[in-house]
């Protein structure tokens, strides 16, 4: 599994595993006064359709259900950790 990191507009982080990868998308949501990060989660499966053009789908194979599981819990984690929390860990690896 492939561990990607962006900034910008671009995601933070992407978790790819084949064809399947879990984009993290940060926002900054300001409601009542008061400014929030939230966090999103993209999933997507890439494919070279009949013209070799890449493409992307949300459709997912019998195959592609586990890659998809292994991606999404992933990000599951990424989002639930405590920032510091992650950075020692990243440290360590």
């Amino acid at each position: 599994m492939e561990v990607i990191r962006m900034v910008g507009n671009q995601p933070l982080t992407k978790f790819k595993c084949g064809s399947v990868e879990a984009a993290i998308f940060e926002n900054s949501i300001t409601k009542s006064g008061k400014t929030f990060t939230v966090r999103k989660a993209v999933l997507q499966r890439n494919y070279l359709d009949k013209n070799d053009t890449w493409q992307s789908t949300s459709s997912l194979d019998i195959n592609d259900i586990p890659k998809a599981m292994l991606v999404l819990s992933k990000a599951y984690d990424f989002m639930t950790t405590p920032d510091t929390a992650r950075e020692k860990k990243e440290e360590l690896e």
